[in-house]
Parts: structure tokens; C-alpha cells; sequence
């Protein structure tokens, strides 16, 4: 943990801006919030106020999941 005098200096900065990278790579590689706020020390609804303009580059995944979720199985296939 830093000291006020330390966080005030460009290093606490560039410690704070670290993790603020660390936290977006998680969420934009599609770890679950809860997951990457309990790691970070975080509560989701924290996490998210600060980084949900962050998370970029997962809608087309997204989609095809729910389209992949919404899809029946073909009962007609043969069991093997």
C-alpha cells in the first residue's frame, strides 16, 4: 500500500495506472466482472462505474453466444 505522499508522486501514478490497465486486459479478455472485482479487491457495482467505457471488442462474441444459447438440439440426428 502507498503512503499519501507516495500516490501523490509519478510513480504512485504510474502504479494506479498499471492496474487500471490490468483490470481493462482482464475485461476485454472476457473474464467475468465479479472475477476480475474480487481479484481487484473491488465490489462489481465499483468495478463497473470505473471501467464499463473500457470494455471494448466483445460484441461479436456476445452475439453468438446468445445466438449459439437459443439454438435446439436436432432431434432427427442420429445418437451415436
Amino acid at each position: 500500500m502507498l503512503t499519501s505522499y507516495e500516490f501523490g508522486t509519478p510513480l504512485g501514478r504510474r502504479v494506479y495506472d498499471l492496474r487500471h490497465t490490468c483490470l481493462t486486459n482482464w475485461l476485454n479478455a472476457g473474464v467475468p466482472a465479479a472475477t476480475v472485482a474480487e481479484w481487484a479487491g473491488n465490489s462489481v457495482p465499483v468495478l463497473l462505474t470505473t471501467y464499463a467505457r473500457c470494455i471494448d471488442g466483445q460484441l461479436d462474441d456476445l452475439k453468438q453466444r446468445i445466438e449459439t444459447a437459443g439454438e435446439l438440439p436436432d432431434l432427427a440426428a442420429p445418437r451415436g
